[in-house]
């Protein structure tokens, strides 16, 4: 448990001037040698004794008309934790931002930030397709009350109301990999924040709050866990919004468990090594299934990462059955690759003409590439393409895949 007297994020010493390699192992650790530690502590309590009721009173009051993060030590487990504040403090280092507010999953900070904005009377989303399915359905839906009006990047400015309350994109996107100008899009959104989803870029790759972004957002569960065994969310943010946040969390009971936040923490410290190194496999993946006839096209974003989609000539389904080494699974940036067919999962629930439309087709693969060492994984998605062999293969050899 951690010992500090202070509840308040661990990091108030900000080194822009360290690389982000080492921001990653040290961030969220900053005060551990002052307490006599190495490894952060685990803090599972779920209440905390206070003999003060006045000033616990005072501290409430605070929190409740801000959201500020309580000075003194902890209250509640749903009003804050220690562990998960230190991962929350090292995010926010590795994105550029003032805070970061974590949360059980992707979905509810998304859900949170939606009702920051609704509790505001500002209903009304701007989105950019395609998204991650499950946000997808979130707005189309109108679950928390919202109205979403989709459109391209260049016709943001347009479809800004008063009543507009967020600007969504997601780059590089869920699932085609397609990408956004920020700064343009930043720029059309005049002062309505703008939210990027940077679950598949992380802060190795690029820090949209650099670019224009309000509100950043992940699903801590890919790469910042990185090994497949929790499951978060997290918006790095100004610290005013931080605050709105944290009072949704609060009232909605979204709350991250320490245990989560450690894991979490754990896994930034390797978040640089681990992204360039499963990048390198995917960058060569994507160049020897663009020379592949089997394979009609590919995506792989001109930034890099370790996301590959692609579109095959034969029956996706069957290259799903036909791996080995690969599991074939939803989510994404663990340390093991993945693949996956998103029209069947992780964008079943999306309208099919939306879905299609957003370049979803019935014939794209999602590839989450891993650590492996990469001929092995060459051999298995031979192996799977093979079985999609059709009768006019000589035919599409001439034709080769396209890059996109």
């Amino acid at each position: 448990m951690d010992s500090a007297s202070t509840f308040a994020p661990y990091d108030d010493v900000r080194t822009p001037s360290r690389a982000l390699a080492t921001e990653a192992v040290h961030a969220g650790r900053d005060d551990l040698a002052g307490q006599g530690l190495h490894a952060p502590p685990i803090d599972l309590s779920t209440t905390y004794p206070s003999y003060d009721s006045r000033g616990e009173a005072a501290r409430i009051d605070a929190f409740a008309a801000s959201g500020a993060e309580p000075e003194g030590p902890p209250v509640y487990a749903r009003l804050g934790n220690p562990t998960v504040a230190r991962f929350e403090s090292a995010l926010a280092r590795l994105e550029g931002t003032e805070s970061a507010v974590a949360f059980a999953s992707g979905m509810a900070a998304l859900s949170a930030v939606l009702l920051v904005r609704g509790s505001m009377g500002l209903r009304h989303v701007v989105a950019v397709r395609p998204l991650y399915g499950c946000s997808d359905h979130l707005l189309t839906a109108g679950l928390l009350g919202s109205e979403v009006t989709w459109t391209d990047p260049a016709g943001i400015a347009d479809a800004l109301r008063p009543d507009t309350g967020l600007v969504m994109v997601e780059t590089p996107a869920n699932p085609t990999l397609a990408e956004v100008d920020l700064p343009a899009v930043a720029h059309a959104c005049g002062s309505v924040p703008l939210l990027a989803d940077n679950t598949f870029a992380t802060p190795v790759l690029q820090r949209p709050a650099e670019q224009g972004a309000r509100l950043v957002l992940h699903s801590a569960t890919k790469y910042l866990g990185g090994h497949g065994d929790v499951m978060a969310g997290v918006v790095a943010c100004d610290e005013e919004f931080a605050g709105q946040l944290r009072q949704v969390r609060f009232a909605t009971g979204g709350v991250l468990h320490p245990l989560a936040g450690y894991l979490l923490l754990r896994g930034l410290s390797t978040l640089p090594v681990r992204v360039r190194a499963a990048s390198a496999n995917a960058a060569e993946l994507a160049r020897r299934l663009a020379a592949d006839p089997r394979v009609a096209r590919v995506h792989y974003p001109r930034i890099g990462g370790a996301m590959i989609s692609f579109e095959v000539h034969g029956d996706p389904h069957e290259v799903i059955a036909g791996v080995r080494l690969i599991t074939p699974a939803v989510s994404l940036g663990s340390v093991d690759t993945l693949i996956q067919h998103p029209a069947s999962i992780s964008h079943r629930i999306v309208d099919p003409a939306d879905r299609r439309g957003a370049g979803v087709g019935d014939r794209l693969l999602r590839l989450s590439v891993g650590l492996e060492d990469v001929e092995d994984l060459w051999a298995d998605l031979d192996g799977a393409l093979g079985e999609t062999a059709t009768a006019d293969r000589a035919a599409v050899a001439e034709q080769g895949a396209s890059v996109v």
